[in-house]
């Protein structure tokens, strides 16, 4: 029996946040095919240094793993935003520091997930529902460098990625902003289920040359 099994923060354990609703693992197992089955390691309020414990918690018979974290790590650095700089050169500094912090500790994580051997797929983190618009902006500017990391370790290692932000992108996927809430947890499932399961073909996707 193929068994996947989901790691990393509350865009997988999300159920405190779907007000009754179904979670993002009840979705995947539903819409996972015959002979499948799915476990929940993820937890919410991890961060990457959290992910090491989540792979050594592996269930016996796990055959494919799925990763979404980092989005916690963003929220420890938020402070970074507030930081008076003399230049946006400087600025940029600043955000690059944090970058480098965060790429360091997602490799560590990704490396803990590939020891047991089995096919492991990444996520990127969504850009949030935030209400101010031009908080918005600065979110999703800020979050593209912890992206960048994430996508590099993702090439250097031939992992598959599910950008989430681009499934995660209406108001009524997120709960509060930044939980997913059933509906946007649904859209997840979906091409977790799809993509890792082989069910739906994904042959149009983009394709990165690296030489």
């Amino acid at each position: 029996m193929a068994h996947l099994v989901l790691l990393g923060d509350s865009i997988f354990d999300n159920a405190a946040y779907t007000r009754g609703g179904p979670d993002v693992v009840s979705q995947v197992r539903k819409a996972l095919p015959p002979g499948w089955t799915a476990s929940l390691l993820a937890v919410d309020g991890a961060t990457t240094a959290d992910v090491l414990n989540q792979v050594q918690r592996l269930p016996v018979g796990a055959t494919h793993l799925v990763l979404s974290a980092g989005g916690n790590d963003a929220l420890m650095q938020e402070s970074v935003l507030d930081t008076r700089a003399s230049s946006i050169a400087q600025a940029l500094d600043y955000l690059a520091e944090v970058a480098l912090g965060f790429e360091r500790n997602y490799r560590s994580a990704v490396k803990a997930c590939l020891r047991p051997g089995l096919p492991l797929t990444v996520c990127t983190i969504y850009n949030g529902c935030m209400p101010d618009p031009q908080y918005q902006r600065v979110i999703t500017t800020a979050l593209a460098v912890f992206n960048d990391a994430i996508l590099r370790v993702a090439i250097e290692h031939a992992l598959p990625v599910i950008d989430l932000r681009a499934i995660c992108m209406n108001p009524e996927d997120y709960a509060n902003p930044i939980e997913p809430s059933s509906v946007g947890g649904e859209k997840i499932a979906r091409v977790i289920a799809e993509f890792v399961s082989g069910s739906k073909s994904y042959s149009w996707a983009t394709r990165i040359v690296i030489g």
